[in-house]
């Protein structure tokens, strides 16, 4: 059994980030509907972050310049956005929010 997320524990409330840790185990073992059910943003995180890494790789090895999300103006407000959206989602509590919580 996984120790509990600090702010699960100390707060009562479900943090974006829990499940996090079960989302990357279910994903190393190749179940997505898994770690989309612990935690679906953080699996659009990563896909996100892999995205910023083979554009930097690229440009790298190639000298080629890829679009990359993070350049853009809006990028830091979205980002904030989604997470503030996704932590008060989470912690509805009244179906069918419930079956976000992990």
């Amino acid at each position: 059994m996984s120790p509990p997320c600090p702010t699960k524990a100390l707060l009562g409330v479900v943090c974006p980030g829990c499940g996090a840790a079960r989302m990357l185990h279910s994903l190393l073992h190749g179940d997505v509907g898994a770690a989309l059910a612990y935690n679906a943003v953080g699996v659009v995180a990563l896909v996100l972050v892999a995205w910023t890494y083979v554009a930097w790789t690229a440009r790298r090895l190639t000298g080629r310049l890829l679009p990359r999300w993070e350049h853009y103006r809006w990028a830091p407000h979205a980002v904030g956005g989604v997470l503030a959206v996704w932590f008060v989602v989470r912690n509805i509590p009244f179906e069918p929010f419930l079956a976000l919580r992990v």
